[in-house]
């Protein structure tokens, strides 16, 4: 079964526009994890616009099941997941002022960095993942690079899908069948949903957990958080 990891970052939006503790993330962690779900997830910023720092400290001792620490490697970055050690942490190769995450590693121009930066994620025993785009010469350097999994980048999937062009899903297949055939474990995330997310499983061999944030925290203000949980957890199995 594939696991759901749950991204907060709304969560903290909410309470940051009104200041204060409302909603509270650490009890909404925890009753995800009351729900059924299987991870928590965060993208803290250097800007601290939704997570912040704080929160991750908090939550690493929260989070009873995985936690997920998700961003671009800058120093600051790389000293929060060294002290948290969270169960794993994705690289996404965000810019400081970007929206949200908007492309994955070109891992063959930055592989003898991200060797580095895994290098030391991984002697600290934190599980390293690459945030990446189905190019099959990246997935190949991904594997050099020595990290333990890649996350697929599916904008463009959840995109074509809802345009009705289901064939969108063949490069992801494809780059999650060399991954395998590479030794690498295979994650997914970016907007994903209720309604694509069933047949993503369905043609994505191996996939060992999606990241899951705007739409499900979304969905759920029509549906309920523990609805919406356990929604995604039936289609994923």
């Amino acid at each position: 079964m594939t696991k759901l990891s749950v991204n907060i970052n709304k969560i903290a939006t909410l309470r940051n526009s009104r200041g204060g503790n409302v909603p509270n993330l650490l009890k909404v962690a925890k009753d995800i994890e009351g729900f059924g779900g299987e991870g928590i997830t965060i993208h803290p910023r250097p800007d601290e616009r939704h997570i912040k720092y704080q929160d991750a400290r908090d939550l690493a001792t929260t989070v009873t099941t995985e936690f997920n620490v998700e961003g671009n490697p800058i120093q600051s970055f790389i000293d929060l997941v060294l002290e948290t050690k969270p169960t794993q942490v994705t690289l996404v190769p965000d810019a400081v002022d970007a929206i949200t995450s908007n492309a994955g590693w070109n891992t063959i121009e930055h592989q003898s960095f991200l060797q580095e930066v895994i290098q030391e994620f991984q002697s600290n025993h934190i599980r390293t993942s690459i945030f990446i785009d189905t190019d099959l010469k990246l997935i190949e350097a991904a594997a050099k690079t020595g990290t333990n999994r890649i996350e697929l980048y599916t904008e463009e999937f959840a995109s074509q899908f809802e345009k009705g062009n289901k064939q969108a899903v063949k490069p992801y297949t494809d780059a999650a069948v060399l991954a395998h055939e590479l030794g690498l474990g295979i994650n997914a995330g970016h907007d994903l949903s209720l309604d694509n997310i069933q047949f993503f499983k369905q043609n994505i061999p191996n996939l060992a957990e999606v990241s899951i944030g705007h739409a499900l925290i979304a969905e759920s203000l029509y549906l309920g958080l523990e609805n919406v949980v356990n929604m995604y957890l039936h289609k994923l199995k």
